[in-house]
């Protein structure tokens, strides 16, 4: 039994390193060894812009949606050829107050009497899409004004289907919020794995697809953004990461507040996990390997950390063991410490805001899946602060 135990204990460890740590460095390696490094395009020369459409779904965005609406229709790109399509979830502030004032040609607003969620709401916006080209965004995201054109320049290769830009995650004050350190982990990974063809999803607040790939997604779809690029990777389209495509957005301003960002995004992983079994196979290359490393043994990291709590109080008897359980116990109780006094507005130092951050993070993922294991989970949603 004690043989067991140990093999669970030290599995469970490895796995978890493994995808924090040691896929990160495989990563870059593979990239710098077998990757092509997407050389930047000149915007500048190019003339003929195909005509895109820009889709945003939107529910009780008063603080930002003018400001995002303005922001759009300030992109540098020929204003012939660009569209914008707002949907408004049956909004019960003053978004469509705020919609209905602006009356540039180039705005479509829908604005539906009902909450139903995003994902119905996009299903909507993409019947109404003719142009050949559709990038999606946010209500409360901030595009730099040649965003639009770098993105869409990728798509004279034929064989991209889609490109995902840049999200720079700002921190306005001096918070505990960790999300912009981990975010900035997170493009790294995103460039690696684009070097080599096997992006996973994108940055919701800013990417593009070729409209004809776009599949209707569910209606309870709650991780939409990577659900569509990952149906775009299904046809064997190349995915192109470009961080000079950059968008802005602030970061939630607690903890606490990333949290619940993070239990609805838990919920959608393991809902997305049930419609992407194809993408567990090896023979499909390098994407296999980007998402059952970044993605896969991420989302059951809670349920491994669980696994070797419980594995490594089994195995109490050992020195050994018995000061791997106190560690392990001790930075639960630091993260604990952390999150209570951040929830109490005081300042903690990074090393406790990072591991805080971490089980925080975990510890919204297992909330996610109990969720979506043991509840009916719904497209309708609520605004979140990122």
């Amino acid at each position: 039994m004690s043989y067991i135990m140990e093999a669970i204990f030290w599995l469970s460890i490895l796995l978890v390193g493994f995808s924090y740590i040691i896929y990160p460095m495989l990563i870059a390696f593979f990239a710098k060894l077998f990757g092509r490094k997407h050389t930047s395009i000149d915007i500048s020369e190019i003339t003929d812009w195909p005509a895109v459409a820009v889709v945003i779904a939107a529910f009780n965005e008063e603080q930002d949606i003018k400001q995002r609406v303005e922001n759009l229709l300030g992109q540098d790109y020929p204003s012939d050829k660009i569209t914008y399509f707002i949907g408004s979830d049956g909004s019960t502030d003053n978004t469509n107050q705020i919609l209905s004032q602006f009356s540039d040609s180039r705005l479509n607003a829908q604005l539906f009497d009902t909450n139903r969620g995003k994902a119905s709401v996009l299903n909507n916006l993409l019947e109404l899409v003719e142009q050949p080209i559709v990038i999606f965004s946010d209500a409360n995201t901030h595009f730099e004004t040649d965003a639009i054109k770098r993105l869409v320049a990728h798509f004279e290769n034929e064989r991209v289907g889609a490109v995902c830009g840049e999200l720079n995650l700002y921190n306005p004050g001096d918070n505990d919020n960790k999300d912009s350190t981990y975010w900035r982990y997170e493009q790294f990974l995103k460039e690696k794995e684009g070097q080599l063809d096997a992006l996973l999803g994108a940055n919701g607040a800013i990417y593009a697809i070729r409209t004809h790939l776009y599949t209707p997604i569910p209606a309870n779809t709650v991780v939409d953004d990577f659900l569509i690029v990952m149906n775009v990777a299904k046809e064997k389209c190349s995915i192109i990461y470009d961080k000079l495509a950059l968008a802005h957005e602030e970061i939630a301003p607690s903890i606490a507040e990333e949290s619940k960002r993070r239990i609805r995004i838990g919920t959608g992983n393991y809902q997305a996990f049930t419609h992407l079994y194809w993408a567990l196979n090896p023979f499909i290359g390098w994407r296999f390997f980007s998402y059952f490393s970044h993605k896969v043994l991420r989302w059951f990291t809670p349920h491994l950390m669980i696994l070797a709590l419980l594995s490594n109080i089994f195995l109490i008897g050992s020195d050994f063991y018995n000061t791997t359980l106190l560690i392990q116990l001790f930075g639960y109780l630091i993260a604990v410490y952390g999150q209570k006094a951040s929830n109490r507005g005081k300042t903690i130092p990074s090393s406790i805001a990072l591991l805080t951050f971490f089980v925080s993070m975990n510890f919204a993922l297992l909330q996610g899946f109990y969720r979506f294991a043991f509840k009916n989970v719904k497209g309708t949603w609520q605004r979140t602060s990122r």
